[in-house]
């Protein structure tokens, strides 16, 4: 009698850019957040999550950091430094780096290093959405306000309709397989995994996610990260 292996879920996080826009000394998956490093926050929910099995950061071979800040161990926590000089080539060397121990059916979800404010709830209504998905998908929100195409000069060319656009947040979730297919036939450099996916042909599923979400990219950011994780440690 044969027997099928449940697809297991792994996890990328890539971490080897400098996140110049945030004008710190420090890449800033490493700034403070509540006396943590930031990505420390972000890992947080991977590792107690009794369904992921692996998480897998991607740090550049440079990065002295890592160990210079952090000492967090969990034995589902795998640091590897192959980090390429694009999102899109750090992803898939980590896919690379996993080949022998990850089968091509297996879930791959990629997820910014400095998005602290996923948790359970989203990451669980990922999960159950997408695992008998046939294309996968990522954590995204209809946009709410109304977008403004600017000319040379910082003015208005024109509105754009927001109807059916949506913002993508992560994590991204495809199948190893597809993922690395997808990343290794991309042209260019694709900003995020979804984009990949669409150039091979296949539509993924946006799962409503929600604003705690964001990613840290100006400092204000910081601040409201802050007060969304302050607020859930006090309940």
């Amino acid at each position: 009698m044969l027997r099928f292996r449940m697809a297991n879920f792994h996890v990328i996080i890539p971490a080897a850019g400098s996140g110049s826009r945030i004008g710190a000394e420090l890449p800033k998956q490493y700034l403070p957040l509540l006396g943590r490093p930031l990505i420390i926050h972000t890992l947080a929910v991977f590792i107690d999550s009794p369904r992921i099995a692996t998480v897998n950061v991607i740090l550049s071979e440079a990065d002295t950091d890592w160990r210079r800040l952090t000492s967090i161990k969990d034995a589902k926590l795998q640091i590897l430094h192959c980090g390429g000089g694009t999102r899109a080539a750090t992803v898939l060397n980590g896919l690379k780096a996993l080949a022998e121990s990850v089968d091509t059916q297996d879930w791959v979800l990629v997820h910014d290093a400095a998005r602290p404010g996923l948790n359970r709830p989203l990451l669980d209504r990922l999960l159950d959405t997408l695992q008998d998905d046939a294309v996968g998908g990522l954590l995204a929100i209809p946009l709410a306000d109304t977008l403004k195409r600017a000319d040379g000069e910082s003015r208005v060319s024109r509105t754009e309709p927001r109807e059916h656009l949506w913002q993508a947040q992560t994590p991204q979730m495809f199948r190893y397989g597809m993922l690395r297919e997808a990343l290794e036939k991309a042209s260019g450099a694709p900003t995020d995994e979804a984009q990949a996916i669409e150039a091979l042909g296949f539509k993924p599923r946006l799962v409503p996610g929600e604003l705690r979400n964001l990613k840290i990219t100006y400092p204000q950011d910081l601040a409201i990260a802050e007060a969304i994780l302050a607020a859930d440690h006090s309940r």
